[in-house]
């Protein structure tokens, strides 16, 4: 397959070609990587939440069962704890505590010495679907890695997370008005 063949067939260099014809004075060049890396999230995202629909549960409830699966033993945590391991709010996860509840895969347990404190814990019903389910999770993850070799998923995990600290840097750097 020629070089022109292979950016024909990819859509982001497709893209990129439109932009310098259409706008050659602009440096398209974050899109090489921001405009694949928002393509490969999205397909991502499809095969997740997938797999997680398939056992009956939302991407929200997978993202709570893991964190409390992650706890150890007695696989519990508060409101608070859950938000803090994840990209969510505390009235998110309350939300979702309520939907595994139902489903009886968490339970509510309030402290002895302080009955304000609520935390939930993984029931054994939890625990046994998060174990499975999380097994499936990374196969499914292997699979989709399975084009890159030991080495360049080390490389790109390591770009992952100096891209990541890089716009953490450039949302500080807005909000502090630099």
């Amino acid at each position: 397959m020629t070089r022109k063949t292979t950016a024909r067939s990819d859509a982001v260099a497709s893209i990129i070609e439109d932009w310098r014809r259409e706008r050659p004075e602009l440096d398209t060049s974050p899109l090489e990587v921001l405009a694949r890396l928002h393509r490969t999230y999205l397909r991502y995202s499809a095969r997740l939440t997938a797999a997680v629909e398939a056992h009956g549960l939302s991407v929200a409830g997978f993202d709570v069962l893991t964190a409390l699966r992650r706890a150890g033993r007695p696989f519990r945590r508060t409101a608070g704890q859950l938000a803090d391991s994840g990209l969510i709010s505390s009235a998110g996860v309350t939300l979702r505590i309520d939907r595994l509840e139902k489903d009886g895969l968490i339970v509510r347990e309030r402290d002895e010495q302080d009955r304000r404190v609520v935390r939930s814990r993984l029931t054994e019903e939890g625990l046994a679907k998060i174990d499975a389910l999380f097994a499936e999770h990374l196969e499914n993850e292997r699979r989709m890695l399975a084009g890159l070799s030991p080495a360049e998923c080390r490389q790109l995990a390591r770009l992952l997370s100096k891209l990541e600290r890089s716009i953490t840097e450039a949302d500080r750097a807005e909000r502090d008005g630099g």
